[in-house]
């Protein structure tokens, strides 16, 4: 048995929705929000602004769904908007926007010319774990664990969230991240109030980058840590890697992709000449003379997928 993170799917939404609307902090947040969540998840999926999870707990009788996650990259006037006092609920605000055609999250573009050029603006939009799961720390731990991996690689600006949990807010208080002064939007290193009137009422938590450098070597300090890519890889190369490194062959990540397995290997080399124009050594032409060539394609794969683990950036958007 074991907790495995997974991208957010259409079929998953409708779960994730009910999610939040049981939880007995999140929910009431909503109001008549709730019943938008859905579809806005919904359009969101596939967009570069939107990052979303799923947790799974797996055992012998299958999977059962024990976390969920949504975030996004939203504009600068929306970011001032929320850090601005009297606070509001990020989640039913954003859902109501995007409902009513005035989205607050970047297009595709604008996440890329970012995430090359000044940096972005983090919302966590919802973080979840059903009343079932909440006694098993491996799950919590694979909530943080699973958002670290979502956001690392890119050039984090500056990040916000609201508490979900009395022992949620002080697991990230604990990590670097500071509160917001429900007075004038500055970040202090206090609650204002004991943590269940917070969870009751619109507040923040969150870190800038600046912040963030006096916090390095902390959890919330490694988020901050950001390299500029050097491969230049295109965006079908990166979801081909991302969905590699979840493990499976290249007749799994065809099925995955929806794309054909003859589209998969011509990637494939696309990504291994990229790459050996910048770093030749992560995909060595020959390995030994007494190895088949099944054996050197592995080789590649795995030693350059060792590498993007260390090196998320690389499988992040940006402009080209």
């Amino acid at each position: 048995m074991y907790v495995r993170c997974r991208a957010m799917r259409p079929h998953d939404v409708c779960k994730a929705v009910a999610i939040i609307a049981a939880d007995p902090v999140l929910g009431p947040r909503y109001g008549n929000a709730l019943g938008e969540l859905g579809a806005v998840w919904l359009s969101l999926l596939g967009s570069e602004a939107a990052r979303s999870i799923i947790l799974e707990y797996s055992s012998g009788t299958g999977a059962e769904i024990v976390g969920i996650g949504f975030s996004a990259f939203v504009s600068d006037d929306f970011f001032r908007e929320l850090k601005t006092p009297p606070f509001c609920w990020a989640g039913p605000k954003i859902t109501h926007r995007v409902t009513r055609g005035a989205s607050p999250l970047l297009t595709n573009k604008q996440v890329r010319d970012a995430n090359s050029n000044g940096g972005l603006n983090v919302v966590v939009w919802e973080g979840a774990v059903p009343a079932t799961a909440q006694c098993m720390p491996e799950v919590h731990n694979a909530m943080l664990a699973s958002f670290l991996e979502q956001h690392r690689g890119f050039l984090v600006k500056e990040m916000l969230g609201h508490g979900t949990s009395v022992v949620g807010l002080e697991a990230t208080f604990r990590m670097g991240n500071l509160f917001l002064s429900s007075v004038d939007g500055s970040y202090i290193a206090y609650m204002e109030k004991t943590p269940q009137e917070l969870l009751s009422t619109p507040h923040f938590i969150g870190i800038s980058r600046e912040l963030a450098r006096s916090r390095l070597g902390t959890w919330i300090g490694s988020l901050f840590d950001y390299h500029a890519p050097r491969f230049g890889l295109r965006p079908s190369e990166q979801r081909l890697l991302l969905a590699a490194l979840c493990g499976g062959t290249d007749e799994d990540l065809a099925d995955e992709l929806s794309i054909s397995l003859s589209a998969v290997k011509k990637t494939w080399r696309s990504i291994y000449e990229r790459v050996a124009g910048y770093a030749a050594e992560l995909v060595p032409i020959s390995a030994s003379v007494r190895d088949g060539a099944a054996e050197r394609g592995k080789e590649k794969k795995q030693r350059l997928l060792a590498y993007l683990r260390e090196h998320p950036e690389e499988l992040r958007p940006a402009a080209l």
